[in-house]
């Protein structure tokens, strides 16, 4: 069993040493979900909110949020980001927010691409709020991560069939991210 790497033997934090690791091209890609009632869908389709276009400023905020994720996570290191790409997009009960980002490091940006997710998340809350309090924020999660040490990690066992969000940014960036079984429903 791993174990964890911010803490020294006598149970201190401590950020953990990278130096001696490799510098390699590493990516994350990450999903979050707001829940919103019809009427903010629909709010939302016709912007017709008091504080814009909410899917365009949660991206912009999304990735600025992930090139600050250092000083929002007190251990994570900072780290030269070469891409962030941040979408949001309305479906039928709310609004699919999806995350990738890329550096060439000592250490991955799984947590950059997680808290560009929640940032995105959470300014659709924020720009929405006067119409519905009460919308959920859910789902958050890391679904893909490539490089390092560690190796790999696929979200898999949820995924459909079909090249994954890494993939099809490395081949061009179009489509949808592969959603979980149980996917918030798509406008048509």
């Amino acid at each position: 069993m791993a174990k964890l790497s911010h803490y020294g033997e006598k149970g201190e934090v401590r950020m953990v040493d990278v130096s001696e690791k490799a510098v390699t091209t590493r990516t994350a890609a990450a999903r979050g979900f707001v829940k919103m009632k019809p009427r903010v869908v629909q709010a939302v389709r016709r912007l017709k909110n008091p504080k814009g276009n909410p899917l365009e400023v949660a991206r912009i905020a999304g990735i600025a949020a992930a090139k600050k994720t250092a000083e929002w996570i007190p251990l994570c290191h900072p780290l030269p980001l070469t891409h962030i790409d941040v979408t949001a997009r309305l479906c039928q009960n709310g609004v699919e927010v999806h995350s990738t980002v890329t550096t060439a490091a000592q250490t991955g940006v799984e947590m950059e691409a997680l808290v560009a997710v929640s940032a995105a998340a959470l300014t659709v809350y924020d720009m929405c709020k006067a119409l519905d309090k009460g919308m959920e924020i859910t789902d958050i999660m890391l679904t893909e991560k490539t490089g390092g040490k560690s190796g790999d990690f696929h979200r898999s066992s949820r995924r459909k069939p079909g090249p994954s969000p890494l993939a099809r940014l490395r081949v061009k960036k179009s489509g949808d991210f592969h959603r979980r079984k149980v996917a918030p429903r798509r406008e048509r």
